[in-house]
């Protein structure tokens, strides 16, 4: 959903903070009576709601808030190789929930880096392949075209090809890009357009392009 706003710094329901204070983000707690509605959280009506969500979901319990996401979720997915304990995917993971992807898939070491997800992994769904063939077998299940993401040499603009609607793409690691194994098994490498004197982009930066231009193409709303 384009140009969903959210509520960053906000006085509670109106309230406005007193001159010279520190405004706190998100909004306090919701005055008496509260609404009836199963979605919403006691808790955060009671202490206030300082989450990053869109206004919308203000007061709503972390497994409300899945729930509505789950039943609009986009049909593309993206796949990030973590091999060296990739600082990225944090990024994939928050830009994947901002752009409302299926599921983000980590491949290789299971653990990886929260901070740079700002805790939008509680709102995304996060999947774990130990090996490249396991993603692609899986993906080969739903038929689910692979379109790996790297300025390889013979690699397509991203901007000129098509990306089909239900898809997976795949990213590589900072520095060595898409392994081997990850270049065969995608059906179609993408590159973005640079015009500086970088040789690459970060895998966190890609990925917020990529699932852009998805967006610009087949997202309704």
């Amino acid at each position: 959903m384009l140009g969903r706003m959210t509520s960053e710094v906000a006085a509670p329901y109106g309230v406005e903070p007193e001159a010279g204070a520190a405004a706190e983000p998100g909004v306090g707690p919701h005055p008496l009576p509260w609404p009836e509605d199963q979605r919403l959280d006691p808790a955060l009506l009671a202490g206030g709601d300082r989450r990053n969500v869109v206004d919308e979901y203000r007061y709503w319990s972390n497994e409300a808030i899945v729930a509505d996401l789950d039943a609009r979720r986009h049909p593309f997915h993206v796949a990030i190789e973590n091999w060296q304990h990739d600082f990225n995917i944090g990024a994939v993971v928050r830009n994947a929930n901002a752009f409302l992807a299926a599921a983000v898939h980590i491949v290789g070491r299971r653990r990886w880096n929260r901070r740079g997800a700002m805790v939008t992994d509680r709102y995304q769904h996060v999947r774990h392949h130990p090996t490249t063939s396991e993603l692609v077998t899986w993906c080969r299940d739903r038929d689910l075209p692979i379109i790996g993401i790297d300025n390889l040499p013979g690699s397509r603009p991203i901007q000129t090809a098509e990306v089909p609607r239900a898809c997976l793409m795949l990213f590589g690691q900072e520095g060595p890009g898409l392994s081997e194994e990850a270049r065969e098994a995608s059906d179609i490498v993408l590159h973005i357009p640079q015009f500086g004197s970088t040789r690459s982009i970060n895998a966190g930066v890609a990925s917020g392009v990529a699932m852009y231009e998805w967006i610009r193409r087949h997202a309704t709303s």
